[in-house]
C-alpha cells in the first residue's frame, strides 16, 4: 500500500500554461524554486513571435534552475525549465520527448495550452501536474479536463490575485481543480512536489 501512495504523489512533469498577466507570476515563482527539482518544468505562454530568447534569458538570469527553449525531439530532464517556442504547438511523444507542430491555431493560439496539457496527460497520466495562470481566454480549460481524466493534478491560479482572472476562473467553473493557488502557495506547492527532499 505504501508504494501505491508514493506513486500517486510522484511528479514526472509540471506544465505551466498562461497568457496575459502570467509573466509577472513566473518571475515571482521560478526564482524561488528548489534547484534540486526532480522533474522538468515546461512553460507554455501566449506571446508574440520572436520573443523566445528574451523570455528565456529573463528567467535564466533569475533562476538557479537551467532555463532553455524546447528543441525538437529533446528528452526533458530534471532541474530544467523549458520554454515552449512561440508559433509552434508543443506535444509529447510516447517516450516523453518533445515534438513541435505547426498545425492550425487552437483557441486562437499557437502554442495552445490545451494542446500541450492534453498531449502530456496521455504520456504522464497520474504523474502529471498542470498549473493554469492568468489569461483572457479559456485556453487550457479543456486540457485540464483531460489531465483529470488521466489521473493528473489540475492546479489553477487564484483569480483574486490574477492580473486577468478570466482563464483561471473558467477552469474553476468547469474543472474539478485540485488546488487554487496564490503566488506564495504556488512556490510552496511546487517545491513540495520535489521528491529528492
Amino acid at each position: 500500500m505504501e508504494e501505491i501512495a508514493m506513486s500517486e504523489n510522484k511528479c514526472s512533469a509540471l506544465i505551466i500554461g498562461g497568457s496575459a498577466g502570467s509573466l509577472d507570476v513566473l518571475l515571482n515563482v521560478i526564482p524561488k524554486l528548489k534547484e534540486t527539482m526532480s522533474f522538468p518544468i515546461v512553460i507554455v505562454l501566449h506571446r508574440k513571435k520572436g520573443t523566445d530568447s528574451l523570455l528565456t534569458e529573463l528567467l535564466a538570469s533569475k533562476s538557479s534552475l537551467r532555463v532553455k527553449e524546447v528543441d525538437e525531439k529533446e528528452q526533458p530532464l530534471p532541474r530544467t525549465v523549458y520554454i515552449a517556442p512561440s508559433d509552434y504547438h508543443l506535444l509529447f511523444e510516447k517516450d516523453g520527448s518533445f515534438s513541435l507542430d505547426y498545425s492550425e491555431k487552437v483557441n486562437y493560439s499557437r502554442p495552445s495550452i490545451d494542446v500541450v496539457f492534453q498531449s502530456a496527460a496521455e504520456v504522464f497520466t497520474n504523474e502529471l501536474v498542470c498549473l493554469l495562470l492568468s489569461g483572457s481566454n479559456a485556453d487550457g480549460v479543456n486540457g485540464l479536463e483531460q489531465v483529470k481524466t488521466y489521473g493528473g493534478k489540475a492546479w489553477v491560479q487564484n483569480p483574486d490575485c490574477a492580473t486577468v482572472p478570466y482563464m483561471p476562473q473558467q477552469a474553476i467553473n468547469i474543472v474539478n481543480t485540485d488546488k487554487v493557488l496564490t503566488i506564495e502557495e504556488m512556490i510552496y506547492s511546487i517545491n513540495a512536489l520535489d521528491n529528492t527532499a
